[in-house]
Parts: structure tokens; sequence; C-alpha cells
């Protein structure tokens, strides 16, 4: 291994643990809000940067590249999407959010519900966690960190062995940012890697197109938009193996809006708001990043395929998930293999220790306190360390998970998107309902919530050979599994509103208004939402047959152009505002 690659990615590392270590030295998290939210403080930009790189971890890099290696960009809708998902979010969800004062989702339901919805949900969150993310996150990371410095061959292990031990240093040293250093602790090392991961993760695209353009970017751009343009079609037929265009309507709509929206892991970021006005910039400025993520998600697999082609010169085909590393290896000089190392070091860890701080917030507050502490007798300081030693307890538990899934059969991301469903949109059917209805009562959220876990494991289980066992479900089962949560969701839905008519509450629901949060919304939101819709049409134009893969960009420059005027009208209609503004605080003083 290059002294190089090693030098600078300990330097990087360490930079950021030591800025990471002197911001936080001097705070006490001992209290719920310091340790679990970081004390209500967050700014927009750190709560962008930290749902961007709690989001975007070595999972995505390894299993999107690889999806695009094997397919096309039709992956990409996993990432657009999640713009105009993040625009509802930060338009609907997060005033009600931050409005109610709450700390945790189940909270909300707890309120809406009743306390036993609110453990419910938690158990699942905590499934979803333990079984699902954490593991995932810690093999995807072991994938990229063994791949670049060849640890199996350095130690002379199997890969098995590999992913073990790169899991356990993972996870001991997240350990340290979530268990002690509590949320605020993640975000502030969340901020300076997103820079570096954005930055590093752009350079592998644009090496990667000068490599394979024989030293000309321009020329590498024009192969990949002349050989094999199929590769670059995002507009999925309803059998695309990664995503059919149809399930953004459907179910990717469904699981966005439950991932951005109710994960407590992802939403926890806009939880620790300031006021309302820096919750919602910063929700949206993550949905502006999002759109422009499958660069350095999706075309390095597009890349890798076209550099090294499918198979080997003896005939063996490549595995995909290797792929990205590869390209990295191949393409960046070495002391840039270093800098993205430690980048993607960090992305790793944010994801992790972002996932088990939301976890010990969960158990604390959701578990532990209404079982163990009825009487309220415990301190925070006290509540915070049950938390701790939870903590460390998932951890370890998921460590020992993730060399397991070196063994799934369809890939690292598949798995997780299918898995995720288990636990996503049961729990987003149940918030979506208890929003939009007042009379709709506890047992409808329960009756809902086992019916959609049942059915949905059991269609997921059961092996295609044995679908005709399926009954009624089967033509359920054929569908894509998007579709099938879509189904799953409506259905659900109209249980919930039976019962509401039925059995209603006995009073309506009112949703409970916490008097110290500054709920002024942020004044700029439509029009950087305006922006972003915008971005995510032009990302569909560009990667579909009005735009590269027919090799016709005349449509894609007229777009262009006609939002170089929309963006220009939307700047002077916001000078116009400011000045506005301006004028009003003139007055009152």
């Amino acid at each position: 291994m290059p002294m190089t690659i090693l030098l600078s990615f300990l330097f990087f590392t360490g930079f950021v643990v030591f800025v990471t270590w002197s911001r936080v030295k001097n705070q006490k998290n001992d209290t719920k809000d310091g340790f679990f939210l970081g004390g209500r403080s967050l700014t927009g930009g750190l709560i962008a940067s930290s749902l961007i790189l709690t989001n975007l971890s070595a999972t995505s890099f390894v299993g999107m590249s690889a999806l695009s290696f094997k397919g096309n960009m039709s992956v990409m809708g996993y990432e657009v999407a999640s713009g105009i998902t993040l625009i509802i979010i930060a338009l609907f969800l997060v005033p009600r959010y931050l409005k109610q004062g709450i700390t945790t989702i189940p909270d909300f339901l707890e309120s809406r519900y009743d306390l036993s919805v609110k453990q419910f949900v938690t158990v699942l969150f905590l499934l979803s966690y333990i079984v699902n993310l954490l593991p995932n996150t810690l093999y995807a990371g072991a994938m990229v960190i063994g791949g670049i410095f060849d640890i199996e061959t350095m130690l002379g292990i199997n890969r098995f062995q590999a992913i073990l031990l790169i899991s356990s240093i993972i996870g001991f040293l997240g350990l340290f940012y979530a268990i002690y250093g509590g949320l605020k602790a993640v975000v502030i090392a969340d901020t300076m890697n997103g820079v570096g991961l954005i930055l590093g993760g752009l350079m592998i695209p644009i090496f990667g197109l000068i490599v394979l353009g024989d030293g000309s970017f321009f020329h590498g751009v024009e192969v990949i938009t002349t050989n094999a343009t199929d590769k670059l079609q995002a507009v999925g037929a309803e059998d695309d193996p990664n995503v059919p265009f149809s399930t953004m309507f459907t179910g990717l709509l469904l699981v966005n809006l439950y991932y951005w929206g109710t994960d407590q892991a992802i939403i926890q970021r806009a939880l620790g708001a300031k006021n309302l006005k820096e919750g919602q910039k910063g929700v949206i400025l993550a949905g502006a990043i999002k759109v422009i993520t499958p660069l350095f998600l999706i075309v390095p697999g597009i890349i890798a395929y076209h550099m090294f082609g499918t198979a080997d010169a003896a005939g063996q085909s490549y595995e995909a998930d290797t792929m990205y590393t590869r390209l990295v290896n191949e393409v960046l000089p070495k002391p840039l293999v270093g800098f993205f190392l430690a980048a993607m070091f960090g992305a790793i860890l944010s994801t992790f220790n972002g996932v088990l701080n939301s976890s010990t917030t969960l158990f604390t507050l959701n578990v532990y306190k209404p079982i163990f502490d009825k009487e309220n007798k415990l301190t925070d300081e006290q509540l915070v360390n049950k938390g701790r030693s939870f903590g460390l307890f998932i951890a370890i538990l998921s460590v020992g998970i993730a060399p397991f899934i070196m063994f799934a059969p369809n890939g690292l991301f598949d798995l997780l998107q299918r898995l995720a469903g288990l636990f996503s949109v049961p729990i987003f059917t149940i918030v979506f309902m208890g929003y939009i209805t007042k009379r709709v009562p506890a047992i409808a959220a329960k009756v809902s919530l086992a019916i959609f876990v049942f059915t949905y494991g059991i269609i997921q289980f059961t092996p295609a050979s044995m679908h005709q066992y399926l009954g009624p479900l089967q033509p359920l089962a054929e569908l894509h599994f998007f579709h099938q949560l879509a189904v799953l969701f409506v259905f659900c839905c109209v249980i919930m509103f039976a019962f509401g008519k039925v059995r209603p509450r006995d009073t309506d629901y009112v949703l409970p208004v916490n008097e110290d949060m500054d709920i002024k919304p942020w004044e700029f939101r439509f029009e950087a939402s305006a922006v972003i819709l915008y971005m995510v049409l032009g990302a569909y134009i560009t990667f579909s047959d009005l735009g590269l893969v027919s090799g016709d960009t005349s449509f894609m420059v007229t777009y262009a152009l006609c939002g170089i005027v929309i963006i220009g009208g939307l700047f002077a209609r916001i000078r116009k505002k400011q000045a506005k503004s301006a004028q009003l605080t003139a007055k009152e003083a």
C-alpha cells in the first residue's frame, strides 16, 4: 500500500476528529435535549450536511454504482426523487414536528394514538436499524476500505474475516461520536466530512472520464454518450431490474416520504433545528444536493462498465459490488485516494453513529423510561447513561451481523431496499393517517401495522417458485416490490378509515403546541423549492430519450436556457422580498 494513501487518509481523518473534539469538549451532554437533539441549536447548513452525510454512506456509493454497472441509470430514481420528497417534508411535516416540539417520531404517535402504538413503532425502528441499516452500513464500509487498502492480501485473511475486522474498527470508533459526543458531535463531523465527500465523490467521475478518454475529459464524455447509450437511460421500463419509472409515483414515493420524513435517524436532524426557518432551510438545501448526487453515486458505475467491461480475461463475471473501489484505485492519484477514503470513512461513521444516536434516543425515551421510570425518578444524566449502554450493545450486535451480508444473492443495495420496506411504509402509513384524520382510533393503527408487516413479509420471503401457494396474494407477489408497498399502503389506509367510521375516537385529536419554538417559516422556501423541481425535471430530460440516450441534445440545451431565465426571475423576486423586508424593519425601528 503506497504511504501517500495512508498519510493523506490519517491527516484528513485526524483533522476532523480534532476539530469535532475541540468544538464539543467543553459541552456537557448529560441532558436529553443536549445529547439527543444537539440542544435544539442546529442551523440550516449543519442540518443539510448532516442529512446528506447520514444518507450518503458507503452503501450508496458501492450499491448504486453496482446497480448502474449491471443495469442503467434508472437507479437514480432513489436520489433525484428525494429532491421532491424533501420539499414536501420541509413545507408540510417539519412545521408540524417543530410546532409540537417532539423529540422522536413515536412521541407524535403516542400523542395521536396511545403508548402501545408508540412502543410498537419504536420496536420496528430498532429492528430496522439493528437487522438492516447498521449491518449494511458496516458491510459497505468494509468493502470500500478493505478494497482500497487490500486488507485480505495485506493480512492474509479471507473476505469474511476482513469484513468482520473492519466492521469492528468502524463500530468502535463510531461509539465515541454517537455515545459520548451526542448529536452535536455527529453533525459537526458531518459538516466537514460532507464537504470532503462531495468533493472526493465528484473527483471519481472527473478522473474516471479523463482516464477513459486517454487523458481527455471530453473524449471520455464522448465515449459514454456514444457507446451503449442505453446505460444512460433513467426512465426505467416496467421490467427494469432497478427502478421502473412508474414506481416514482407509487412505492418509491412512499419509501422516500418515510425515509426523509419519519425515519428517526434522518428527521432527528430537523427536530434539532433552532427554529422553523433553519429547519426548512436545511431540509430544502439537502433536497438540492440530492438531485446532483447521481453524478458521483451512479455515473461511476457507467464509467466502470466502459473501462473494465463485465468479465475478466478468463470470462469470469466481475462482482458488481467491488467495481467502485476498483475504479477509485485505478483513476485517482494516490494522495487523493487517501483523501477520498478519509471522507468516505467519515461518511461511514456518520451513518453508523447517526443511526446509533437515534437508536439510543428511541430506546431510552420510548422503551426504558416508560417501563422502568414511570415515576420520573431518574435524572437526565442517568437516562443518557442507559442510552449509551444500549448503544454499545447494538453496536456489537451489528458488527456480528455485518459479514453475513456478503452472502446476499441480489446485491447489497437491493437487499437494503427490500428489507427496509418491511418497516418503512407501515410506519409512514399510520403517521400519514394520524395527521390527515382526527377520529381514527389507536386500534386502527395497531391492526394496520400488523397486517402490513405480516403481508409484506410473507410476500418478500416466499421464493418466486412458490408464489402459486400464496393464494389471493399471488397477483401482489408478482408486482415490483415498490408497487407491493403502494397497494398495501392504500389497503391499510382504507382499513384505518373504516375503523374511524365504525369505532371512532371519543374526541377529535388536537395537535399540542410547543410555545417555546419559533415557527416563523423561511420566507424563500417556495422560490428554493421551485428551483429544485426544475432541477429534477432537467435530470430526467438529460438521462432519457430526450437527451443523452438519443444523442440529440437540442431539447436539453433549450431547457437549460429556459432554466437560466427562470432562475434570473426568481433571484429578482428574492431581491424584491428582501428590499420590502428591509423597509418594514426600518419603519418598525
